[in-house]
């Protein structure tokens, strides 16, 4: 493992711990960017220490504390950092609750929600601008923009780091689902590379999802958000060939799949489902689960999945989710009616999984040049390696 990989595993969690220990989100990047230029003068691939987390986070530690007490004036909150910082740290620094800790600073409501999402991904993941615009489907600029303004709202505001109060939660909650579920999504359909580059990230937003559900046992969403992250990691073995080439859902050997997570998904939702009116996550998740239970591809309720899609349109009419229900209406009636739903939708030029659709659409009604040309707008969007190599595969089987 080089330094490059353990940044991309740890670096939430080290940032964490620096916020934690520092009480400033910028304070805790700099100093962990510090680190990062003593980790690469001294580390090679022989030579690592053997916590590289933990050394990340003592080195960071001390460039923070070398910075504050080089400031000839301290607010009263910076010497409450250089007491914390001066405590002699463990050999395992780093707390399981800081990056819960940290996902909630993130989402305060004193920020915009695009932002508290954004500012979540780009703390808790490390990814970059680019990747957080590729998500919401918006500019790089946009971006990170909404990143600093939440960064200096945070530091103004002096919001604190720290879990809420129950009676807190609730207001938090739509954001901290929804950064919980991209990061999940990034995770199991990465942005760059190849499409299980950052797997890792599936597994730390299924962990901070289990947590989330302990502290708030209550809340059907949060259990249908872990339901779904379960039953979709389940299948994770399956997608990809040997040969690193997509293998499609119809396709994938069901034998690897995970029953038992997939059975343990099915379990939380049906809990979930009798408790208030279903919302989004647990309309996903069954629908993840109707996916995972059945034996074969052939055998798999499409309709029953296209009604939940309808349903979930009604709770979430957004462009994304009615190309989803697209996708799944074509399986119960055909290409045409996926065609169909995707007539109007905009503000999706950038999302290649839009273009794929429709020139999926297309090739099964054999309109072999509507769907070419389709197949090239979808080439001309930012995806991963595994997308691009599966698209450019399908265009050239058209020629």
């Amino acid at each position: 493992m080089n330094l490059d990989e353990v940044l991309r595993r740890e670096g939430g969690q080290v940032l964490a711990t620096l916020v934690r220990l520092t009480g400033e989100i910028g304070l805790a990047e700099d100093a962990l960017q510090e680190a990062v230029i003593v980790a690469h003068t001294r580390w090679t691939d022989d030579r690592m220490p053997d916590n590289p987390a933990a050394w990340l986070t003592t080195t960071a530690r001390n460039k923070a504390l070398d910075r504050i007490r080089r400031e000839a004036r301290r607010t009263d909150k910076e010497r409450e950092a250089v007491a914390l910082l001066d405590q002699q740290l463990t050999d395992e620094p780093n707390e399981p609750n800081d990056l819960l800790r940290l996902l909630f600073t993130c989402c305060h409501p004193a920020l915009s929600q695009e932002a508290q999402i954004a500012l979540a991904l780009r703390t808790l993941c490390g990814m970059t601008t680019t990747e957080i615009a590729a998500a919401f489907i918006v500019q790089d600029a946009t971006m990170g923009q909404r990143i600093s303004r939440a960064k200096k709202k945070i530091a103004t505001a002096q919001i604190p780091y720290r879990v809420p109060e129950d009676h807190e939660l609730p207001d938090r909650l739509p954001a901290v689902l929804e950064a919980l579920y991209l990061v999940f999504t990034t995770g199991h359909h990465a942005i760059d590379g190849p499409l299980d580059s950052r797997v890792d990230l599936a597994t730390e937003a299924i962990r901070l999802c289990r947590m989330l559900a302990e502290l708030m046992p209550d809340e059907p969403e949060v259990h249908g958000l872990l339901a779904l992250m379960l039953a979709t990691h389940a299948r994770r073995r399956a997608r990809l060939a040997p040969d690193g080439s997509i293998v499609l859902l119809a396709d994938q050997d069901r034998s690897v799949w995970d029953r038992a997570m997939i059975q343990e998904a099915a379990v939380l939702v049906e809990g979930s489902l009798r408790r208030r009116a279903p919302g989004e996550y647990r309309i996903q998740a069954a629908i993840a689960c109707l996916h995972g239970l059945a034996s074969t591809f052939e055998e798999t309720d499409f309709e029953q999945i296209a009604e939940l899609y309808r349903l979930l349109e009604s709770v979430k009419p957004t462009p994304v989710v009615r190309v989803n229900r697209a996708v799944a209406e074509a399986q119960v009636a055909g290409p045409q009616r996926g065609l169909d739903l995707l007539e109007g939708v905009s503000g999706l030029d950038t999302w290649h999984l839009f273009w794929s659709a429709k020139a999926d659409f297309l090739r099964r009604l054999d309109r072999r040049e509507a769907a070419a040309d389709a197949y090239r707008r979808a080439l001309e969007c930012q995806m991963n390696r595994s997308d691009r190599a599966f698209l450019e595969d399908r265009l050239a089987s058209l020629s």
